[in-house]
């Protein structure tokens, strides 16, 4: 009989993760034009700002994995998705630029955190010969958040004109997660104390540091691209209303491939999701970059969501492949650790190059950035984790 995927724990997450990313996706989209039309932001500062969360996240991410491995793990999801929630209620009382910068860098520790937790507790709640499937679907608790919760934000937005609406609705929506993540029943576990502490590898994946560079290189170029998006298509496009849709693309393309790509990850075709997926999303971005149309701005999300969604829960089994088993929690702050660098480095230097080349150099930077990473991925990464995988 085959082993059961969807149980009661395993969808208790999945939903706490889609509350999670909604309350996010929310108002992400709208972040840059809240902080250009509030306090007068150019693209220099909005960049600074918005990677300020990145950096934050970025610095908790290889203790977040350490912490997840060491102590229960309900006790740490329920810590820092509580957080995580206090944050989003600070945006309501952030009356200046250099206090919604404090508080945006200081929210990206908490939500770092309970990223490596939810994803690493998910994996518990699986059956080993269902691992990679799972990691797939929980994908989907994302990917629907993010086709959904920009249109609405967009749509209450353009109803209602207030920004504090949609921090009020990200901050009750959190406080739903956290009431759904407190009533996980985990099987007891082995907590992890007494090793090597004081190792490196415990706080990241060393084995993954090839897939590391692949996934930095991604990252970089997404941040650019999901950063400057709004501006970019309300300034170059006289697109005023279309991130939410283009968002909503994104993630369906997204889902379409978590769907697809669920049947070949289940019969252990690992390497090549990963290798279709690099290959269709830098094709995305390339057409989102060289046309400047509507029908670039629109057909190409899809395309990357198509790249994404393959590429994503491939490379997270491959970083899980990559530790061993009371390695989990540090295998999933590795591979969130990149991304996190990525966006982190994209947001940094896309405001320079937007501000001083314009929008289209900064596009176009990602995508030579992305490309250096495939060359790397088809030159190395991929032999690399061939060789090193555990199982």
């Amino acid at each position: 009989m085959e082993d059961k995927l969807w149980n009661s724990e395993y969808i208790k997450v999945w939903i706490s993760n889609f509350l999670l990313f909604f309350a996010f996706m929310l108002m992400t989209p709208l972040l840059p034009l809240y902080l250009k039309d509030s306090f007068g932001a150019d693209k220099d500062m909005i960049g600074l700002v918005l990677a300020g969360y990145a950096l934050s996240a970025l610095l908790i991410r290889p203790f977040s994995g350490y912490v997840v491995d060491s102590w229960q793990r309900k006790t740490v999801l329920l810590i820092t998705y509580f957080l995580t929630c206090i944050f989003f209620g600070g945006y309501l009382i952030a009356g200046s630029l250099t206090m919604f910068a404090i508080f945006r860098m200081l929210h990206g520790a908490p939500f770092g955190a309970c990223g490596v937790s939810l994803s690493t507790v998910m994996i518990d709640t699986l059956p080993s010969s269902r691992r990679a499937e799972g990691i797939g679907y929980y994908g989907l608790s994302n990917n629907i958040a993010t086709a959904i919760a920009p249109g609405i934000g967009l749509l209450l937005f353009s109803r209602y004109e207030s920004y504090e609406m949609l921090f009020a609705l990200s901050l009750v929506c959190s406080l739903a997660g956290v009431i759904v993540d407190s009533t996980l029943h985990l099987r007891p576990r082995e907590i992890v104390r007494g090793q090597q502490t004081l190792s490196l590898d415990r706080f990241l994946l060393l084995r993954g540091w090839a897939l590391f560079l692949v996934m930095f290189s991604m990252a970089f170029c997404y941040s650019i691209l999901s950063t400057y998006v709004a501006i970019y298509g309300r300034e170059r496009l006289g697109i005023t209303t279309g991130t939410g849709v283009f968002f909503a693309l994104f993630a369906i393309g997204l889902i379409v491939s978590r769907l697809t790509g669920s049947r070949s990850l289940r019969k252990g075709k690992i390497v090549r999701n990963a290798t279709w997926g690099i290959i269709v999303s830098i094709c995305g971005f390339i057409l989102f970059a060289a046309v400047h149309h509507p029908i670039g701005y629109y057909v190409a999300p899809f395309v990357i969501g198509l790249g994404n969604g393959h590429m994503w829960p491939a490379f997270q089994t491959m970083f899980i492949n990559l530790a061993e088993h009371n390695q989990r929690g540090t295998a999933n702050s590795t591979i969130l650790t990149s991304w996190d660098l990525g966006m982190g480095v994209g947001m940094l230097i896309g405001g320079v190059v937007s501000e001083h080349c314009g929008y289209y150099a900064a596009f176009w930077t990602g995508v030579g950035f992305y490309a250096l990473g495939l060359v790397f991925y088809f030159a190395y990464a991929r032999a690399h984790f061939e060789k090193y995988k555990l199982r």
